[in-house]
């Protein structure tokens, strides 16, 4: 059974009106699951289609770099701090 990771991922929407920058940490077999996840995520949130998502970083990040609240607690079992 193959373990399961976490990647940082940073890329760009470019639409006619909507034109931003994104960054989402996403738990993954591999760094190519991980982009198909940020591509169906944003696709759904955003109405992009793929060749309007530009993915320019795919990073695997150690578990004491996960700023996201839900991930940290998935990956390492802690409970969040709620401030």
């Amino acid at each position: 059974m193959s373990e399961v990771k976490v990647f940082r991922i940073i890329g760009k929407i470019v639409k006619p009106n909507l034109k931003t920058t994104f960054r989402k940490e996403i738990r993954a077999l591999s760094p190519e699951n991980a982009k198909e996840k940020i591509y169906t995520d944003i696709g759904s949130k955003h109405r992009a289609k793929r060749f309007q998502i530009r993915i320019l970083e795919v990073e695997e990040i150690p578990p004491e770099e996960i700023q996201n609240p839900l991930i940290r607690k998935l990956t390492l079992g802690e409970e969040p701090d709620v401030e």
